[in-house]
């Protein structure tokens, strides 16, 4: 009998030591949202992580870009946000100051796979808040100066403009209103966007949006003003965004354009002339240079209960920047990577003039009242270039605005 009891009680334990086993076994599911569809980074690296043997499951989730903050902030608040988010960059600091996001400063500091001394200045200091790190950035992309060489040829412009002046004299060289052609195309929208483009001109100036009505912004708002007053650039330059802008200039009715390497395929497709890119145009010979800094960032939410996982994921997706460019056309946000040349000469030329814009690049804020910032800075955009305001006046209420913010 005592033979028998003590090979129950082991069979017992076994099968329990087996139940435990398969429990501890079961793997953990992390959910991802995100913009990105099935042919995109997000959803293509969180696809591949899910079906690695590691243990860890994802469930992804595609969200629309107007519902981010709102759907997220919301989910947080009643502890159902997902593990992992991307939201755009300027929309970091709203999460991280408010203690939604994870501080992963540690994990960051013992990882063999993300190294933040790799990133380019600008998206690190968009994950950034209070000298901690809350994310990763996940791409990155700037804007530039595209310009037809076969118009600027004809006109016997030798090169792209450098300084603002150079710029304003070109558009003027090379405005041609009988044949539907201006000088610049670019988007001075009453959205992120306009701001997008925009805060460069201000920074370039010795500005930010701390201090968005001194002197050498107002001079950038009205070197804009000059643009539209002497129909440089078109009337609707007020209303449409860089996609339109663009297509404007691939269309042959404007010689030069501000946009970004997002257009690079596009712009091989429809432009039937010779192209090129250059820096943007800086006030003045010397003057310090700046661009504009966009695309997503991924964070962690602070009350994820799968941390350790959802850091794991987010270290496989930094593993894959290196195929950022070759296979989704999107940049990464590391100076460490090297984008290998496509073949196509155009292409790869303007490539090299958008990774050094980048080494200028910087993030709208980061601050937790962005969206309000911004605002106050495309009212007084608006505001100036349809004559409501001198550019100075415009400019010193929306600093006004901000002051209020910010205080």
């Amino acid at each position: 009998m005592g033979n028998i009891f003590k090979s129950f009680t082991a069979t017992v334990l076994l099968s329990s030591s087996i139940i435990a086993a398969n429990a501890m076994a079961e793997d953990v599911t992390i959910t991802i949202w995100s913009l990105d569809s099935d042919v995109q980074p997000a959803q293509v690296f969180a696809k591949e992580f899910s079906e690695l043997d590691n243990g860890i499951k994802v469930n992804y989730r595609r969200i629309q870009f107007d519902d981010v903050v709102s759907e997220s902030m919301r989910a947080f608040a009643t502890g159902k946000s997902p593990d992992i988010i991307a939201v755009d960059n300027p929309e970091h600091a709203l999460f991280s100051s408010r203690g939604a996001f994870l501080d992963i400063t540690d994990k960051v500091a013992a990882s063999s796979a993300i190294n933040a001394d790799n990133y380019f200045k600008g998206p690190l200091n968009s994950v950034s808040w209070e000298g901690k790190l809350y994310g990763v950035p996940k791409a990155t992309n700037t804007i530039a100066l595209y310009y037809n060489k076969d118009l600027f040829k004809k006109a016997g412009i030798a090169k792209a403009p450098g300084t603002w002046d150079e710029l304003l004299s070109a558009a003027r060289t090379l405005n041609d209103p009988s044949n539907n052609v201006y000088g610049l195309a670019f988007s001075a929208k009453a959205s992120e966007e306009g701001t997008f483009q925009f805060l460069p001109w201000a920074q370039m100036a010795g500005g930010s949006y701390k201090n968005i009505n001194q002197p050498g912004v107002v001079k950038a708002l009205d070197v804009w003003k000059t643009l539209l007053d002497e129909k440089l650039a078109s009337p609707d330059t007020l209303t449409r965004g860089q996609w339109d802008s663009t297509g404007t200039f691939n269309a042959g009715n404007a010689a030069m354009v501000i946009s970004g390497p997002w257009e690079l395929n596009r712009m091989i497709d429809e432009a039937k002339f010779d192209w090129g890119v250059s820096l943007l145009p800086v006030p003045k010979k010397g003057a310090q240079r700046s661009s504009a800094m966009g695309d997503f960032n991924y964070a962690i939410f602070s009350n994820s209960k799968h941390p350790d996982a959802a850091f794991k994921a987010l270290e496989y997706f930094a593993a894959q920047d290196h195929r950022l460019f070759p296979e989704f056309g999107q940049l990464p946000a590391r100076s460490d990577i090297t984008i290998p040349e496509t073949g196509i000469a155009l292409k790869d030329a303007a490539l090299k003039v958008f990774l050094e814009q980048l080494k200028y690049a910087q993030a709208r804020g980061p601050h937790p009242q962005w969206p309000k910032i911004s605002k106050a800075i495309q009212d007084a955009i608006q505001t100036a270039l349809t004559g409501g305001a001198t550019p100075k006046a415009a400019l010193d209420l929306a600093a006004t605005k901000i002051a209020a913010v910010i205080k």
